[in-house]
């Protein structure tokens, strides 16, 4: 079975991907991926040092994530561009991962983390969506403390993806996030009793 699994920006996807994980799942990590593709040779690292210029490399030839990140946070057309050369080779290399472990172990759950899923209209690929929710008071808090932003930065970065209310209303799953680890684990146990997966 694969699964995708979505929030928000600081909503403790990871924490969700890792329970899941622990639990037996593979995980393909969409995150990751737009890490690799972007490394120093790459295609992709061409095409963007060619589209937004050369500053946005750093001495030793990587890219300079907190600077692009201040134009595309900025800027939806942009961001736009970037998404244009970065989503296929991280669509392909996700797809290729999720075809490799389902023939390795095929009765093996499979969690795709994708930050933008909706947005990215790769809901289609899953056979359930899972949203991992946080009230919007607490994600902009979160936020605020996992990148030392103001609120405003903050804000802005949370207004550039869909709201997790709407992503809450599309999903098959809810895993509410906003208390400790141990009741976020209850509710990922519960998804797998409910599937047949533990």
């Amino acid at each position: 079975m694969n699964i995708g699994l979505t929030g928000g920006i600081a909503s403790g996807k990871s924490t969700v991907s890792q329970l899941f994980v622990q639990y037996g799942a593979r995980l393909v990590d969409a995150d990751r991926i737009a890490r690799e593709v972007v490394l120093p040779g790459s295609a992709v690292l061409e095409q963007i040092a060619e589209r937004f210029g050369s500053e946005m490399l750093l001495p030793d030839g990587t890219l300079d994530r907190k600077r692009l990140g201040e134009i595309i946070f900025q800027d939806p057309v942009e961001r736009r561009a970037l998404e244009q050369i970065t989503h296929p080779a991280i669509r392909k290399q996700m797809m290729d991962q999720m075809k490799q472990y389902e023939l390795e172990d095929p009765k093996r759950l499979v969690v795709v983390d994708v930050p933008l899923l909706y947005e990215s209209g790769l809901d289609e690929l899953f056979q359930e969506v899972v949203v991992v929710y946080v009230p919007a008071s607490i994600q902009l808090e979160r936020l605020k403390e996992r990148d030392r932003l103001t609120e405003e930065e903050a804000y802005t970065r949370i207004r550039t993806q869909m709201s997790l209310e709407e992503k809450r209303e599309r999903a098959d799953w809810i895993i509410h996030n906003d208390k400790d680890r141990t009741e976020t684990e209850r509710q990922v146990r519960l998804f797998l009793q409910e599937k047949g997966l533990l």
